[in-house]
């Protein structure tokens, strides 16, 4: 099977996104996926995205993560759909496009970031001083004084594989609090490894971080991978609204590869 892929990136996030409005990629297996995500034997990326036709809507979002498997919804993947579907001629000044956790809207700012709008978030799970919070994927707040200096990976993939958590997994989040920003880190399930920035737990540390009892709240985030800002209203002590994530998606390259059984040549 020849395939056409395009790899971009959102604030180091990085997929591989193929064409599939005329379902040219619908056999794809997991093994499949899991080859192409492959850093050493494949493209190499954290997930891959179909972009496929849906009726009533611009297009459809279906996330993949690196390990295979048809995963939940990707903030920074879901940006980078929108500025894929845009280089593809879909020339729109708004976007509604249908993803695993339900309708996202999606335009580009002054600035050409894309402002994302994110599900709607009606409670915070605490757990002692942490959280859970579920914004299309669900994520495991943890804050900390010294982010930069954290194991990430191991503390991470404790908590992801704890009894709580191990059958279906979780991203784990580890922010640290500045007066004008929030600095998040973040092991994902899936990838099983931290990732340079994560916007579905961009948006969930921002959302415990909200400086604001109620009304409009704009929080900026830095990532290993770069700038990102979230901005919502909080319209109740756990109720979050309007919540849009706001930042960069990039196009990296294109290429061919072609899938066999039981090889990957790439050319």
């Amino acid at each position: 099977m020849k395939i056409e892929f395009f790899k971009y990136q959102g604030t180091g996030n990085d997929f591989i996104l193929l064409d599939n409005r005329t379902n040219l990629y619908d056999n794809l297996t997991p093994q499949h996926v899991h080859h192409l995500c492959d850093r050493h034997f494949g493209i190499g990326a954290d997930g891959l995205m179909l972009l496929n036709e849906k009726e009533g809507y611009d297009f459809e979002m279906v996330y993949y993560n690196s390990d295979g498997r048809e995963s939940t919804m990707c903030g920074n993947g879901g940006r980078c759909i929108v500025r894929f579907a845009y280089d593809l001629g879909i020339v729109l000044t708004g976007y509604r496009f249908l993803a695993t956790d339900g309708p996202h809207k999606a335009s580009f700012d002054e600035r050409n970031w894309i402002q994302l709008q994110m599900k709607d978030v009606h409670n915070l799970d605490r757990r002692y001083s942490d959280f859970i919070v579920d914004t299309g994927s669900p994520h495991y707040i943890k804050f900390v004084t010294d982010v930069m200096e954290r194991d990430v990976v191991t503390e991470g993939r404790k908590i992801r594989n704890s009894k709580d958590f191990e059958e279906e997994g979780i991203n784990v989040n580890f922010v640290e609090q500045n007066d004008d920003w929030i600095t998040v880190r973040t092991y994902e399930r899936g990838v099983e490894n931290e990732t340079l920035s994560c916007g579905t737990g961009v948006t969930a540390s921002a959302l415990v971080s909200a400086h604001n009892d109620l009304g409009f709240n704009r929080v900026e985030v830095r990532t290993k991978g770069g700038h990102l800002a979230v901005e919502f209203d909080k319209v109740g002590e756990e109720h979050f609204k309007h919540i849009y994530l706001c930042g960069p998606a990039t196009f990296v390259f294109k290429g061919e590869t072609e899938i066999k059984v039981n090889s990957l040549v790439s050319r």
